[in-house]
């Protein structure tokens, strides 16, 4: 069989492709890494492979929330190859620091739990021993006693009065952004619109959790030197944000530690977090020699960070000729039971909405919300990519709702050069609504002459 790429339009952004001494764009260009891929010559972390390697393996919580009573070792310790049990006393800052380093906090998640477990899959223990297979024994050989505590599983349920807490680092099931109970926008006179509107139009939408699935799992290898410095072999996408919060947890200088990373087995956003660097870098300087710790498939389609399950409800102000002239959104985006990059995740949502439609009024509360789920993170364009589903769902409803062509009601709400948006910047550099004439040329969508003719630099023909 054979595959031929598409001709490439010479006519698109000619402004930005003449003048200048740009070799890439609109070429095609082959990837660095392309060449080691195929022959074999890339390097992934697991191919390192030092002598008196040692293996770390978790025990995890058998509970969604719980607090921790009692943990005995002593079984775990007993079998032959281990070398040690890491606990929370054993690390020197037992907190993860995801977003420390641009100001956000507060950090509320330990590396291995204290007194209490949020999720099911948590961290309690870590098992260092001579190889893989004694270490898998000495986790499942850890003994918890837990007291159960209710859990809550549901955005909204998190957020009624009398929830069970679920991360007394905030104090609440929510994040507080600038002492708001979420991300907010207020743009222009919302209900006065909804009231002269000729249609009121809402509708409900909901995503599940979804995990990366990398042929690679998260992993890393840690091997002490003779200097006292720690070289860490890691598949994380962030080789110097892993550095950074890996020597914060640590306490120790930055200088100390030297990551080797850039060749990633798939991560899409899910090996941002920096969660196995840390407690590898413990039990490398406890037992001084180099240690592995990897999840495998399970761990990874259980504990890694997945993207937000949101849920979302849109009412929209309608005319009869199509106009939106008003837009309110609720947004619950599921954080789990600890913030990582939700919080971020969470504003960038807010940052999209109410898409790109020059809406004159504009509503929304976006909630970072804390279940006893397992915590989420980045994932491919995180808190944007839902919302656009849910968006451009909502306009296909209400045209659907109106009797009106999904396109051509695009064309009349699209955002143009010139418009401020509801985060009062104005928009430049558009093109939406020749994005979408071009999408209906190709594929045979017929539109009439007024709609043919619209353009991003002028409002003529609306």
């Amino acid at each position: 069989m054979t595959y031929r790429l598409a001709p490439i339009d010479t006519t698109a952004f000619a402004a930005e492709r003449d003048g200048g001494d740009f070799t890439v764009i609109g070429s095609v260009v082959q990837r660095s890494d392309a060449r080691g891929h195929v022959t074999g010559r890339t390097e992934f972390f697991e191919d390192v492979a030092p002598p008196r390697l040692a293996h770390l393996k978790m025990h995890r919580s058998a509970r969604h929330h719980a607090r921790i009573a009692d943990v005995d070792l002593s079984q775990a310790l007993a079998v032959p190859g281990v070398l040690r049990v890491l606990t929370h006393a054993d690390v020197p800052n037992n907190l993860f620091t995801p977003l420390k380093l641009i100001g956000v906090g507060p950090d509320d998640e330990p590396i291995l739990a204290v007194d209490k477990v949020r999720y099911l899959g948590e961290p309690i223990c870590a098992v260092v021993a001579e190889t893989e297979a004694a270490a898998l024994e000495g986790a499942a050989r850890v003994k918890v006693t837990y007291e159960d505590l209710p859990p809550v599983f549901d955005v909204e349920e998190a957020l009624r009065e009398g929830a069970p807490l679920v991360n007394e680092y905030h104090g609440q099931n929510h994040f507080i952004y600038e002492g708001h109970h979420c991300r907010r926008i207020r743009f222009g006179d919302v209900e006065a619109a909804f009231a002269r509107a000729d249609h009121v139009l809402e509708w409900r939408y909901q995503s599940a959790p979804i995990e990366q699935a990398p042929v690679e799992t998260t992993g890393c290898v840690v091997i002490p030197q003779a200097d006292g410095r720690l070289r860490i072999h890691s598949d994380t996408q962030a080789c110097f944000f892993t550095l950074d919060n890996t020597a914060l947890i640590l306490e120790t200088p930055f200088n100390k530690l030297r990551i080797v990373g850039g060749t990633v087995g798939g991560g899409f956003g899910g090996k941002v977090d920096v969660v196995v660097e840390p407690i590898a870098c413990v039990a490398a300087m406890a037992t001084d020699r180099p240690v592995k710790f990897v999840y495998d498939r399970a761990e990874e389609m259980q504990v890694s960070s997945p993207r937000a399950a949101e849920r979302l409800y849109i009412k929209d102000a309608v005319m009869n000729d199509g106009k939106i002239i008003a837009r309110k959104i609720t947004l619950y985006v599921d954080a789990g039971a600890y913030a990582r990059h939700s919080p971020y995740g969470v504003t960038k949502a807010a940052a999209h909405l109410p898409g790109p439609y020059a809406i004159p009024n504009v509503w929304a509360d976006c909630h970072c919300v804390f279940t006893n789920r397992t915590p989420s993170s980045a994932m491919r364009g995180f808190g944007v990519t839902i919302a656009d589903f849910a968006l451009e769902s909502q306009m296909d409803q209400v045209a659907r709702a109106l009797g009106m062509d999904p396109l051509q009601l695009r064309l009349i709400n699209a955002y143009r050069d010139g418009d401020v948006k509801a985060h009062r910047k104005v928009a430049e550099g558009t093109a939406l609504v020749e994005v979408i004439q071009a999408a209906a040329e190709m594929s045979g969508h017929e539109l009439p002459e007024t709609f043919r003719r619209m353009s991003s630099t002028t409002r003529e023909g609306l």
